[in-house]
């Protein structure tokens, strides 16, 4: 197993151009499971931004998982749509093959000050993360790539019931500094909640919307984050659930997905 940051790291190899590895050992059927693409991508984006404006982080990510990112090399590349004096808006491109097969869009400031504050009131308490057992996911009865991730259900895994998930989730590998690729790995990384309406079948996301509410830096990257998601709707053979991560009783990022069933 490596580490989430080594997976998703990327060269420069021109200006607003990047390399990638795609790693083996992290797919999702036939391509690299989508928290690791959009990680890349939003790392990336960042390397861009940060050589003009260190000070932004951030703070939206939408995406379009357009076809399989397979093992092996591919480039991304990076377009500034605008940087404003207090914002900037970019865009990157993964292209493997000749084929575009994944973008993203993200949203980078510096904080702003405000008067008020406002913050969800958090979901009804779990047991503490240590209390909880790990649970062992991977071939042949789940995707490869959730062997580089710890989870630690609080319910019954695959069980059918109101579709919503609870539970901790961490990397196997402990980072040695929780970042916005990470949060997004750790976003996408658990079962979708139709898998607690019926039996499990083959899904694939293709639309990503994620918003970072907190530092990822101000927390330990070694402890598990609480992971909720919810089913919202199910219609036509798609379906989009809404996802949460939080420490404690503080939201850290917010996470919409559209979700295609193959069969």
């Amino acid at each position: 197993m490596s580490d989430f940051a080594s997976v998703s790291a990327v060269r420069a190899i021109a200006p607003d151009r990047f390399a990638t590895t795609v790693p083996d050992q992290w797919q999702q059927g036939r391509g690299a499971f989508g928290g690791l693409v959009l990680g890349t991508l939003l790392r990336a984006i960042e390397a861009s931004e940060h050589a003009h404006s260190p000070a932004r982080a951030t703070r939206t990510l939408t995406g379009d998982l357009c076809g399989p990112v397979v093992p092996g090399d591919a480039e991304i590349e990076v377009r500034t749509l605008r940087r404003g004096n207090n914002q900037s808006n970019l865009a990157a491109t993964l292209v493997q093959g000749g084929a575009v097969l994944a973008t993203a869009s993200v949203v980078l400031s510096p904080p702003r000050s405000a008067t008020s504050r406002f913050s969800p009131a958090p979901p009804p308490p779990l047991p503490p993360w240590r209390d909880v057992p790990p649970l062992t996911i991977g071939p042949p009865f789940g995707p490869v790539f959730a062997q580089n991730y710890e989870y630690r259900s609080t319910t019954a895994p695959f069980a059918r019931g109101d579709g919503i998930i609870d539970g901790y989730i961490r990397e196997r590998t402990p980072l040695a500094r929780l970042d916005a690729p990470a949060l997004i790995g750790r976003l996408d990384a658990w079962w979708p909640t139709l898998f607690a309406l019926e039996a499990p079948r083959p899904c694939a996301t293709i639309s990503f919307a994620a918003e970072i509410l907190v530092d990822p830096a101000t927390l330990p990257p070694d402890e598990p984050l609480r992971h909720r998601a919810r089913m919202a709707a199910l219609h036509e053979g798609f379906f989009v659930e809404l996802r949460e991560l939080w420490q404690g009783e503080r939201v850290v990022a917010l996470n919409q997905q559209t979700f295609a069933i193959l069969r």
